[in-house]
């Protein structure tokens, strides 16, 4: 398999949009801080004193025994009683983007890369035998670098078990890809059946 720079020439000649200057900076960091948000779980979570484990019967008398006045065991001054003002997983971190701000900052993040001299096109790309051998040595005969990221129309079943295990290379497809794939990776493989999907996407 040949592989070729992709120019920005040849990316207008595919009638892929490129950017210019700085214009899609602001789009492309909403939509990285938009992925991240998303993903964020917000495991930190607390009890509170109706929450915890514990009998909510008075401890002992209020008057006539000069210890002071408690009401229950669940008080959160009390060890294993609730958490005053803890974290509390009920905060929604989701953030939404709109269509044309994601586009553009696909068009911007995509741009960077090929003024980089960082996208390399290959007319296909396939294992027939589905071994991994074969999977790392087709990608080191495209690129040398350390994690790549391999964007194509779409892949075949050997080709994606022949990749599942190699955690620095990600097999994706043009109509999944987006601008925080392409900018996660060292070196952006693009086969020539994905220029065109491609090109409507950031068109």
């Amino acid at each position: 398999m040949s592989a070729t720079i992709l120019s920005a020439d040849a990316a207008k000649a595919a009638n892929i949009q490129l950017t210019e200057g700085y214009k899609g900076s602001q789009a492309l960091n909403d939509v990285l801080v938009a992925y991240r948000a998303n993903r964020r779980q917000g495991n930190a979570h607390t009890k509170n004193r109706s929450e915890v484990s514990g009998s909510g019967k008075k401890l002992w008398n209020q008057k006539g025994t000069g210890n002071a006045r408690m009401g229950s065991k669940r008080s959160p001054i009390w060890s294993g009683g609730g958490v005053v003002f803890g974290p509390r997983n009920t905060t929604v971190w989701a953030k939404k983007t709109t269509k044309n701000t994601r586009k553009l900052a696909l068009r911007a993040a995509l741009t960077a890369r090929i003024l980089d001299g960082e996208v390399i096109t290959t007319g296909s790309f396939a294992v027939a035998d589905g071994k991994t051998k074969s999977f790392i040595a087709a990608v080191n005969g495209l690129t040398t670098a350390k994690n790549v990221l391999l964007i194509g129309k779409g892949f075949d079943e050997l080709t994606f078990r022949a990749g599942r295990n190699v955690q620095n290379v990600q097999l994706i497809s043009a109509d999944e890809v987006n601008a925080e794939h392409l900018l996660r990776y060292r070196s952006v493989v693009v086969t020539g059946d994905a220029l065109e999907t491609l090109a409507k996407r950031t068109a």
